[in-house]
């Protein structure tokens, strides 16, 4: 009888900011899929993030919940230390929170703009850097970070939220560079229109004139998107690192 192989990512400790709802839950469902011990961070919402957590261990998995606001630096650097102490090593961090405030720029807020870039930028900038102090000591991770489509070709009434997702293809560029040498691989995704909660609440004619645009002629699914950001995440892609992944339907062609 032949030996059972572990799962790809056994014995790896994976933590996925804002991983309780949409794209985050799936992603965090994937890597415990693939074996991994997944870590769900969320800000608001303990509910939603405990029922992945325990549809995780139902499925034979291993997770707990971390609550963090990652814009604060100190809740940032605090939940990854928490994640080292109670499982020993971070191997593996998928920024994905974020929050949307859309207006055209000539009514948009100086509030709204602060904001989404304070959580969906340097929410992620927090924890790169608390997570790849961690990593270098180890000598080995695997950082995604989940940019946008909009960040790669603009998005009218989204200035705000398109800044910060560009600006996080070049962190994910610039980090890449510097921690390649200590063998941590930092790559982006930046999916297209995917169906969310977000993109639900959206009027069917609306959808209709977004889906036209679109090559492959629908929205992207969750899981479509987790699967890629789990491959990133894993040896399958070990000689890759500074890259952006779009997952659009063709949209940014």
């Amino acid at each position: 009888m032949r030996e059972r192989k572990p799962l790809e990512l056994t014995d790896k400790v994976a933590l996925v900011t804002g991983g309780s709802r949409g794209i985050g839950r799936e992603t965090c469902l994937e890597l415990a899929r693939l074996g991994a011990t997944v870590v769900v961070n969320y800000a608001r919402g303990a509910d939603d993030a405990e029922r992945v957590a325990r549809e995780i261990e139902n499925a034979g998995g291993r997770a707990l919940t971390v609550q963090a606001d990652i814009a604060d630096e100190d809740q940032a650097t605090a939940m990854i230390d928490i994640v080292v102490e109670k499982l020993d090593r971070i191997d593996i961090l998928i920024n994905n929170a974020g929050i949307t405030r859309d207006a055209l720029l000539l009514r948009m807020k100086k509030s709204d703009w602060d904001e989404v870039i304070r959580v969906n930028l340097t929410g992620a900038f927090n924890c790169l850097q608390a997570a790849a102090k961690k990593m270098v000591k180890q000598r080995s991770g695997a950082i995604v970070n989940v940019s946008s489509i909009v960040g790669v070709i603009g998005n009218a009434g989204q200035a705000n939220y398109t800044a910060a997702k560009a600006g996080l293809i070049g962190l994910t560029k610039t980090v890449a560079r510097e921690l390649a040498s200590r063998n941590i691989r930092v790559n982006a995704v930046a999916p297209g229109f995917i169906s969310t909660e977000m993109t639900d609440s959206l009027a069917e004619n609306l959808k209709e004139k977004i889906v036209e645009r679109i090559p492959m002629g629908r929205f992207g699914t969750s899981e479509e998107v987790a699967r890629v950001i789990s491959w990133l995440a894993s040896e399958r892609s070990a000689y890759i690192t500074g890259q952006v992944v779009l997952i659009d339907g063709g949209l940014g062609m």
